[in-house]
């Protein structure tokens, strides 16, 4: 079974986009393939025995992870040495070295269930309805996380004197260089209780139902943890940069299996694309953030879930 360079490319900047957009990326390159069917339905089947475009899959998570690695360098940097700090002095002295350390055991539940659980759920329910299902509830999430901020916020309006000002959201706005503006960001997420990273870091777990955002689980569960929208899906792209690398690492042996040398062409092809991709859309969204919400995500994958469920099901 070969790949080829188009079908790589295509879906490799798919998922450059897809996995931080809160729209799925497992959930996308299922479909996508599905949707356009004939001989991409036949080349980018992964529940086919033999079939490469998982192992394709995987080089693509890992252009994604080191586009996240190089737009959030600095904060990588910072965080590192902290960890380091700890390893040496065993004492949290900094908000990185807590930042740090909340990140890796806000990994913990992940990387366990993923190792657990990731081949079962693929095997069962990586086919195009399931994943449509799956899709459209995650638009019901994120709609639904949105719909009870907005009646929060209401009802805090009300409850609150007109020019007393208690909304947390207003604070550290003065416009500040970017370093001093990111080292204030990571102090606000060095806050969070080792509880809450716990939970936040375990969202990610749902993810590994296909249809289902890993950052859209992340950032939701940040939000209802009383998070702005910019800190939540800051702390979703950090945290899901090991995760992504780990396992993207941990499965890049079979992309070089014997039987898979054919596709090392489209595979770096499609690698490319999708780190590319990836870099352009977190730059994008660490600014949509601070602004905006997941209200036009949850419409388009209640949209797609819900128009591919209803295809795929009269279709046989």
């Amino acid at each position: 079974m070969a790949i080829t360079y188009l079908e790589s490319i295509v879906v490799g900047a798919l998922q450059g986009v897809s996995e931080l957009f809160p729209v799925s990326s497992l959930g996308h390159s299922i479909l996508l393939p599905a949707w356009i069917g004939g001989q991409w339905a036949t080349d980018l089947d992964m529940s086919t025995k033999g079939s490469p475009y998982l192992a394709i899959l995987v080089a693509m998570h890992v252009a994604t992870a080191l586009a996240l690695v190089v737009f959030f360098r600095r904060d990588w940097m910072r965080v590192i040495a902290g960890l380091w700090d700890v390893l040496r002095t065993r004492q949290i002295r900094t908000p990185e070295a807590r930042l740090g350390v909340l990140l890796v055991l806000a990994t913990i539940p992940v990387g366990l269930a993923g190792l657990a659980l990731e081949k079962m759920v693929r095997n069962y329910l990586g086919t195009p309805i399931p994943t449509s299902i799956f899709l459209a509830l995650n638009g019901v999430v994120l709609g639904s996380v949105e719909l009870l901020r907005h009646r929060d916020a209401k009802r805090h309006a009300v409850l609150t004197p007109s020019g007393h000002g208690a909304d947390l959201s207003a604070q550290d706005t003065t416009v500040l260089p970017v370093a001093y503006s990111e080292r204030a960001t990571d102090a606000r997420l060095s806050r969070l209780s080792i509880a809450d990273a716990l939970i936040i870091g375990s969202a990610q777990i749902a993810a590994l139902f296909p249809g289902v955002s890993r950052s859209g689980a992340t950032i939701t569960a940040g939000l209802l943890k009383g998070m702005r929208h910019e800190d939540a899906a800051r702390f979703a792209f950090l945290l899901a940069t090991p995760v992504i690398l780990a396992a993207g690492v941990l499965k890049t042996p079979e992309l070089f299996a014997p039987e898979n040398h054919s596709v090392l062409g489209p595979a770096l092809a499609g690698a490319l694309a999708a780190g590319l991709l990836a870099y352009v859309s977190v730059k994008f969204l660490v600014t949509y953030f601070e602004t905006k919400t997941l209200t036009p995500f949850a419409v388009y994958c209640l949209v797609v879930g819900i128009g591919s469920a209803v295809y795929f099901t009269v279709r046989g």
